[in-house]
């Protein structure tokens, strides 16, 4: 198996359990060993009181990329500890699209960087994710 094989299978195996992501309306638009993006419109339901996106949000976004970049060698691996930078409000109607990229793996732990970005390609939020691999695998190889 090619490891974009490998994190194909995994991302489709751990898609199949997660409600949370869809139920924010993200698609996840490409994964390949190491890498996942995915993506949003921004609905009503997503607007804060200042009619922006609420931070939650996008911090789920970009969450839910990190997870899918860190558990695509099939080895099962959750955030320890993540931070996120706004840089810009993303707005109803936007396009948002969450690109994650590892940056590094040593042993059961992982750092991996996530930029947010409009329709426009303007970066909305930066994200930093460490993972932990915790034992596992998403789907029997």
């Amino acid at each position: 198996m090619t490891p974009k094989e490998r994190a194909s299978k995994s991302a489709a195996a751990m898609w199949a359990s997660d409600e949370a992501s869809k139920w924010f309306g993200m698609e996840l638009v490409e994964v390949d060993e190491g890498c996942a993006v995915l993506a949003l419109t921004v609905v009503a339901h997503h607007c804060n009181g200042h009619g922006m996106c609420h931070g939650g949000v996008t911090h789920a976004l970009a969450d839910s990329a990190f997870a899918f970049a860190c558990n695509s060698r099939n080895h099962a691996t959750v955030g320890q500890h993540t931070m996120m930078s706004y840089l810009a409000p993303g707005k109803l109607g936007d396009r948002l699209t969450a690109t994650a990229t590892e940056v590094s793996v040593t042993g059961r732990s992982g750092i991996y960087d996530v930029r947010v970005t409009n329709q426009d390609s303007n970066v909305v939020a930066e994200f930093r994710g460490m993972s932990r691999a915790i034992g596992g695998t998403n789907f029997q190889e």
